[in-house]
């Protein structure tokens, strides 16, 4: 492109464009391109730029615009990015060193003057102005100031840099949404597991931002969450423990390089998978009894509640699903009720039931032990709940005394059967009573076991006692039947008679009857009266009768004559029986 002068004004060859003179203006002859932009910068009067409304004011601007697009190729091409809301400079060329006249233009449709370095000539807005005498400065940028913006400087000669102005915002306002979750109070979520969840991300920014999703498990570095990094949204079908953990969604404006992120921390929580088991045991002390529910496998631990049956009565609500409770709170066969909830799990929660009983106690009343031997006394509880603790006790003062495991005595226990060994049996150390006493908050049960300690067996012993028992018996037996059989007696005694007659034996024997068997004691006599040569003669005074036998070895009238005596005396005293009865 090519410049004239004449009387007319400026001519700009090829682009259609004549700079109307202003008042003694001089002619000049034509002169390279260079020279004729130089002088074109010089000759442009100042008034016909202030024209921002005149009808000149768009003629030189139009013209300026096509000088400077089919010039741009003169000078050097720059890119600026600037954000939102902040401050930016464009840089009129890298040069340094004494600056000439510069003018800064905004290219749109038409040229857009901003601001001059001629101090008579005011910049468009108060948003723009030059700084070091060159370099344009804007503030508070909006995306409506993106674009291309020229630097004409002339000086020993004309120059124009070209600025390209990129205008980023954000980005803001990161929004994550994670559905199919709860919150806690304290703003975490959480999801089921096993439950789908799903995952969205958006943000405020210009140029659209660049999303990314990071996944943290606990004790772990971050690390990118599938394979398409810029995924807004996903979805999780099946949540599972390893996925617990922070979630991070990054949003990158790639033209400002700016990033946001949001991190949600995403708890993935668990029912148990089994019913809650309840349990009652003793304190130390046996002065409370402790209720315990378990209900494991579950994340995070459920709570208890711990309620009196049937009434429902709420004992008390807690973590630990531990409760303590006083002996005044018991009584036999009473009911307790835990009921466990989870966070995830059923909304009426899960339950089991304890009931406390006292001991039952079942042992042998009597055990035997021989001197130096050992003995096993055993004690069976049953019933218990809680398990009843177990004591053996020694029934020799008052209170009575705990038995210890020494090397006397051994106590073992399996479950709630427990059982005393006693080594080395002693009659006077060991025999006696022994106590079985089970006990729990509930109540207390004894039962007495009694020892006895013996000396060991004597065989000899034994059998010297055992063959006189037998000749014990017999000799019993024999006198039996001598006193029942008087007259197998008498045959024994006749067949000794008439082999020895050289001793003599009375033998008396006597018998009460009553008065009113005289008559049989008359029939027996006559019975007898036949055999009185051989027999002894029975007589009857004053209801008594006397059986006399006499043996005479070598004398036999000796002992007719003793039978005859005694026959005239009993007469005598049946007489007298006579006449006493005899009426007066």
């Amino acid at each position: 492109m090519l410049f004239s002068a004449s009387r007319s004004g400026w001519r700009a060859q090829g682009a259609g464009c004549t700079l109307p003179p202003w008042p003694g203006a001089p002619e000049r002859e034509s002169r390279s391109e260079p020279s004729a932009a130089a002088s074109l910068t010089h000759r442009v009067h100042p008034s016909i730029l202030r024209r921002g409304c005149g009808k000149w004011s768009y003629s030189v601007l139009v013209c300026l615009w096509a000088l400077l697009t089919r010039w741009v190729v003169a000078g050097l091409e720059a890119a600026v990015i600037g954000e939102v809301q902040e401050n930016v400079t464009l840089l009129c060329g890298n040069i340094s060193g004494p600056r000439g006249l510069v003018t800064w233009y905004r290219n749109d449709s038409e040229p857009v003057f901003l601001v001059s370095s001629n101090s008579s000539l005011p910049s468009a807005q108060p948003r723009f102005c030059l700084v070091n005498a060159s370099s344009l400065h804007i503030e508070a940028l909006s995306l409506q100031d993106e674009g291309n913006y020229t630097c004409w400087e002339v000086l020993n000669e004309t120059r124009w840099f070209q600025v390209w102005l990129q205008v980023a915002r954000g980005p803001y306002e990161v929004e994550v949404n994670i559905s199919s979750t709860g919150r806690l109070p304290n703003g975490t979520l959480y999801a089921a597991k096993g439950s789908q969840v799903d995952f969205s991300c958006s943000s405020s920014s210009w140029p659209p931002p660049r999303v990314e999703w990071w996944f943290q498990a606990p004790d772990s570095s971050p690390e990118p969450f599938g394979n398409n990094m810029t995924a807004s949204c996903f979805t999780l079908l099946l949540m599972s423990q390893n996925l617990q953990g922070n979630y991070t969604c990054l949003a990158t404006n790639m033209l400002s390089g700016k990033h946001r992120k949001v991190t949600t921390e995403l708890l993935v929580y668990s029912p148990p998978p089994l019913a809650p088991e309840c349990s009652a045991e003793m304190s130390p002390g046996l002065l409370t009894l402790k209720l315990t529910c378990r209900w494991a496998g579950g994340y995070p631990d459920p709570e208890f509640l711990w309620t009196e049956e049937p009434a429902g009565v709420v004992v008390r609500t807690s973590k630990l699903g531990v409760e303590m409770l006083n002996q005044s709170q018991l009584s036999d066969g009473k009911k307790f009720k835990c009921v466990g909830r989870h966070i995830v799990g059923p909304e009426l929660g899960a339950s089991c039931v304890v009931q406390i009983r006292s001991p039952s106690v079942l042992s042998e009343p009597m055990k035997t032990c021989f001197v130096g031997s050992n003995v096993t006394l055993t004690c069976q509880v049953s019933g218990a709940s809680p398990p009843a603790q177990i004591l053996w006790l020694r029934n020799l003062t008052q209170p009575k005394t705990v038995i210890q495991p020494s090397s006397h005595y051994l106590i073992t226990r399996s479950g709630q059967s427990s059982t005393l060994t006693i080594r080395n049996c002693s009659q006077d150390l060991d025999e006696g009573y022994y106590v079985c006493r089970a006990e729990n908050p509930i109540g207390v049960r004894e039962v007495d076991i009694w020892l006895s300690v013996k000396e060991p067996l004597n065989i000899g012993g034994i059998v010297g006692t055992v063959v006189s028992l037998l000749l014990l018996g017999l000799a019993i037996l024999s006198g039996l039947m001598l006193y029942y059989s008087p007259m197998f007696c008498w045959k024994v005694g006749n067949t000794f008679r008439r082999q020895d007659m050289g001793d003599v034996m009375v033998l008396v024997d006597s018998e009460e009857e009553e008065v009113e068997e005289e008559e049989d004691a008359a029939e027996e006599e006559e019975e007898e009266a036949s055999d009185r040569e051989e027999f002894p003669r029975e007589i009857t005074k004053y209801g008594h009768i006397h059986r006399v036998t006499a043996l005479v070895n070598g004398n036999v009238d000796q002992m007719g004559n003793g039978l005859q005596a005694l026959q005239d005396d009993s007469s005598e005293q049946q007489s007298d029986i006579t006449q006493e009865d005899r009426p007066v």
